[in-house]
């Protein structure tokens, strides 16, 4: 392996935004070659959900389909009237002009305009009538993307990046555009054409009709390979595309480690060979296009050739009538001259087809944290009984692509106990965490809150219960006081600054140039990380859960933001069970009950103050840690 791979494999972890050799070889099979469904750019689709999907957007605007279908229906039929009035003129207008007649040529003539006042007209009241449809679907669709993705539990998101997500919600819903609002009037008009113009063929003359639908089967026989062969350039077109969204994505996400390490060179490099897979994919789909165009061009004319040749033939010995022959040649230009635009239409389709397909393929994803059936409301909670009491009864769990991770595991928690979870990485803490949160539910066993089982608890009441801090406060854009009510949206400016006095945010908020008002602008960049922890630290406050989960809150703040974390946590923590995750030892002090896991399982367990005492793993931690806050000699 070379240096820039192995760089490449080593870089391709964190949120999982990578893409690597693996991702493509299962993308040159259009995602299906992998045996873990979420490896797959295109996720596994039940058979006809694509078209259940479809069927599901238009149905509540069947009534103005069927009214763009009439409009079109009736726009084809005053098209195609020309031909017929042509031979009309020839045949009959004509000789009558001879014997001084003008009646039949003004009644052609005003016949002709007609007819092309109504398609125009028609054709208006059609382009408006699908366009508005095409809006609507589209509107529906990428809003069912994003609450479906928002439903999804969070395993999910940790394998499906962001980046193939944002692809689902703009580049194929792209696709389903152009086949919606271009392709389905191609598709359509080119059908009416082939009937209208078929019978009218057959009605002028029986032999001139047979011969032109003959002639429809080598046609046939080319859409028929040239469908096939650009479903599978659009399904790598798809992945490609995809690929390329990705890993820009993950490169803008990351952009002060890229410039901090100089990986811009790295990236660029990488970025460069998606974006040629790109444009060779895009290549191979205009090689197929190019194809049929002049395979059908050839057979076409070769098809009009004949047929006029014969046509004329019939005429020279008078079997045929003159404007029956130019009626019919005009037909069989209209007939032919579509079957371009039906392969710009298959174009549209192959490439709709393959992102409806990826579609639905996220669309029929259930969550693995399902909603409860029957959700059971939580026991009221005595005023005078802080908190509410956690159980672990028996809990096994495993992570899909790893071993199992917590053993069997049983652990009860008192109402209104501030317990701390210490141990080394890997041992276990975190998701100890996701568990209690119900980010997961386990492989075996219950998490019961109040006696309780979570997975009976409908989402609303299980998040007013249960409230996480995470390592990263995220902030979204808006302003400070925006992100502090996002667990109680309905809170007053004063409980805001309440919450945000009680852990010591208040000052530096106060300080800022709008103050609570502020804006934080993307991901709370225009203040540090400490600062964004704080404000975390408020929207947890402000929410009042009956349990509240720090899982390594304070890592990110530094020794003052700390402090003054800690002096709030008496007056954070009073009231409710608290869970707190640490590495930093300094915060297991507020701690009633410290756990120390290894191996997911409980090894030490008992107030901090016996544990230091003693001469187990925390002592040994307890003693390691206070050693590094002697400044040496």
């Amino acid at each position: 392996m070379t240096t820039a791979e192995e760089e490449r494999k080593r870089t391709d972890g964190g949120d999982g935004d990578g893409w690597d050799r693996d991702d493509w070889d299962a993308a040159g099979d259009g995602g299906r070659s992998s045996s873990d469904p979420f490896d797959r750019d295109v996720l596994p689709v039940p058979k006809g959900a694509s078209l259940a999907l479809l069927r599901s957007l238009l149905s509540p605007r069947r009534r103005r389909v069927w009214l763009a279908a009439v409009l079109l229906l009736l726009q084809q039929a005053a098209v195609q009237a020309g031909p017929l009035l042509v031979a009309y003129a020839i045949d009959r207008a004509v000789p009558a002009l001879r014997d001084g007649d003008h009646g039949p040529l003004i009644a052609v003539g005003a016949g002709y305009l007609g007819c092309a006042l109504a398609s125009g007209a028609l054709q208006y009241a059609f382009v408006r009538s699908s366009a508005r449809i095409g809006q609507d679907v589209l509107l529906d669709l990428r809003g069912r993307i994003f609450r479906h993705a928002q439903a999804l539990s969070v395993d999910f998101h940790e394998r499906y990046t962001s980046g193939r997500l944002i692809s689902r919600a703009t580049t194929d819903v792209e696709s389903l555009r152009e086949l919606l609002t271009e392709g389905l009037e191609e598709l359509l008009g080119v059908a009416l054409s082939v009937v209208y113009i078929s019978v009218t063929l057959l009605y002028l003359d029986w032999g001139l009709g047979g011969a032109a639908l003959l002639s429809f089967w080598p046609l046939y026989l080319l859409i028929r390979s040239f469908r096939r062969r650009s479903m599978r350039v659009y399904r790598k077109r798809s992945t490609a595309i995809a690929a390329v969204i990705v890993t820009f994505t993950e490169t803008m996400n990351g952009i002060r480690p890229v410039q901090a390490f100089r990986r811009e060179r790295v990236n660029d490099t990488r970025f460069g060979e998606l974006n040629h897979r790109h444009e060779r994919t895009n290549g191979d789909a205009i090689l197929e296009m190019a194809r049929y165009v002049v395979s059908s061009r050839l057979v076409a004319n070769a098809a009009v050739a004949a047929i006029v040749l014969w046509g004329a033939y019939r005429v020279a010995s008078g079997s045929l009538a003159l404007g029956v022959l130019a009626a019919a040649a005009l037909y069989l230009r209209r007939l032919y001259d579509p079957i371009d635009r039906l392969g710009m239409f298959l174009n549209s389709y192959q490439s709709a087809a393959a992102s409806l397909e990826k579609i639905a393929g996220l669309l029929a994803q259930r969550p693995s944290v399902p909603e409860p059936a029957d959700p059971k409301p939580l026991p009221p909670r005595p005023t005078k009984v802080p908190g509410r009491e956690v159980v672990f009864d028996g809990v096994r769990f495993a992570y899909r692509t790893g071993g199992e991770v917590l053993p069997r595991f049983d652990l009860t928690l008192p109402a209104g106990q501030t317990v701390a979870v210490v141990g080394a990485t890997g041992a276990g803490k975190s998701t100890l965490a996701k568990l209690l949160a119900r980010f997961y539910d386990p492989s075996e066993g219950r998490v019961l809150l109040d006696g309780v089982d979570l997975r009976d608890l409908a989402a609303p009441e299980l998040r007013r219960g249960v409230v996480m801090v995470t390592q990263e406060a995220f902030l979204f854009s808006g302003t400070i006081a925006d992100n502090i009510t996002i667990g109680r949206p309905d809170a007053t400016r004063a409980e805001v600054e309440q919450a945000a006095k009680a852990i010591g945010a208040h000052d530096f908020i106060a300080a800022l140039p709008d103050g609570y008002d502020t804006d934080v602008h993307k991901r709370g960049g225009r203040i540090s990380a400490g600062q964004r922890q704080l404000v975390g630290f408020a929207r947890a406050l402000l929410a009042d859960p009956s349990v509240l989960i720090l899982d390594e809150a304070t890592s990110s703040l530094d020794i003052p933001g700390e402090r003054a974390v800690q002096r709030a946590m008496d007056t954070v923590l009073r009231g409710r069970t608290a869970v707190i995750i640490a590495h930093r030892l300094s915060t297991v002090e507020t701690a009633d009950r410290v756990l120390v896991m290894a191996d997911g399982r409980i090894v030490e367990d008992g107030p901090p103050d016996q544990l230091i005492a003693g001469k187990g793993r925390f002592a040994t931690l307890h003693q390691a840690w206070r050693d590094s806050l002697v400044s040496p000699t």
